[in-house]
């Protein structure tokens, strides 16, 4: 199997984050994945193992966890997602994320809250 596109990986990785399916989640990701929460220059969380960590005890216990895709734009390596998050406040709320995808897997990830 040809390895996916970065837009084909960025909606693998929404599709699985829907599911709840850490595994699945998880294996779009790169072994030095750092997720980046702007305007803090350092990242938030550093590696796949402290990701999965984050995702089963902050995420994927939440019933009512949805991303809803909004919209979607991609340039070369880089995917752009507008997303409306349901169940992780007591109100949905709007975040854009960037994914920058390196040999096949989500090396960077970025999410502006609204």
């Amino acid at each position: 199997m040809p390895p996916m596109t970065p837009e084909q990986l960025a909606q693998e990785q929404l599709d699985a984050y829907n599911a709840r399916d850490l595994a699945r989640f998880i294996a779009c990701y790169s072994e030095d994945i750092a997720l980046y929460r702007p305007p803090a220059a350092e990242p938030s969380i550093q590696g796949k193992a402290a990701l999965a960590t984050h995702y089963a005890a902050n995420r994927f216990n939440l019933p009512g966890l949805h991303a809803e895709l909004l919209g979607r734009l991609v340039v070369g390596s880089k995917v752009f997602d507008h997303e409306r998050v349901h169940g992780v406040r007591p109100e949905p709320f709007e975040v854009a994320a960037v994914y920058e995808v390196r040999d096949g897997l989500i090396a960077k990830a970025y999410f502006f809250d609204a």
